[in-house]
């Protein structure tokens, strides 16, 4: 229930909200910049409602989840069905393989087997039942397009993965551009642990 509040508000255009504090129920926040009504053709008011969302992204998701969005532009989500995705598993997803999604903002999400980097789809994702957006409807930022995804992929994954629009990779995304980003994440991932080791061992003055 909550989250289809969320929801409701991020496509309506009555406002941003959503859950703060823990992962799975967050205490339900607005912020105070409403966008309804919104030119987004001026560029102050389309900055300041990216300024807004990224607000919100940071404080809904892990400062693992922000610093990876801050710093990549993409926001990885794990997957959390046992028989894999509802559209795109392979054998090894069903055998219990771990797969994880990357969100792009504007763009289709990537389904993928992280061990391997193997691509598994592209994804539409809009809240199930929902349809396709009309134009109005669309995130006025990069970060709110985000942030719904995040929200569809970890409140309710298997209801708005069965319910995308799947296509195989290639479809719009870049394969091998993707790849690259994957890659980028594991080098980003490895020298984040490496600096907060660093920091950890490091003789408090």
């Amino acid at each position: 229930m909550v989250l289809g509040v969320i929801i409701g508000v991020l496509i309506g255009g009555a406002g941003l909200s959503a859950l703060a504090g823990a992962r799975r129920r967050r205490e339900e926040m607005r912020l105070p910049f409403a966008m309804e009504g919104l030119d987004i053709g001026d560029p102050g008011v389309a900055r300041r409602a990216e300024q807004q969302a990224r607000r919100l992204l940071e404080a809904s998701t892990t400062p693992e989840d922000w610093e990876m969005y801050r710093e990549l532009g993409v926001l990885r989500v794990w997957g959390n069905a046992a028989g894999g995705p509802a559209q795109g598993g392979t054998r090894a997803t069903r055998a219990g393989a771990p797969y994880a999604y990357l969100i792009y903002p504007f763009a289709p999400v990537i389904s993928y087997l992280p061990q391997t980097r193997d691509l598994l789809g592209e994804l539409a994702i809009t809240p199930a039942g929902g349809g396709r957006r009309h134009r109005s409807d669309a995130p006025v930022s990069a970060a709110e397009d985000v942030l719904t995804k995040w929200l569809l992929l970890t409140e309710e994954e298997d209801a708005s993965v069965q319910a995308s629009d799947f296509q195989l990779p290639g479809h719009q995304h870049d394969p091998e551009q993707v790849r690259r980003d994957l890659w980028r994440l594991t080098q980003w991932e490895q020298a984040r642990l490496r600096r907060l080791e660093r920091e950890r061992t490091q003789p408090t003055s």
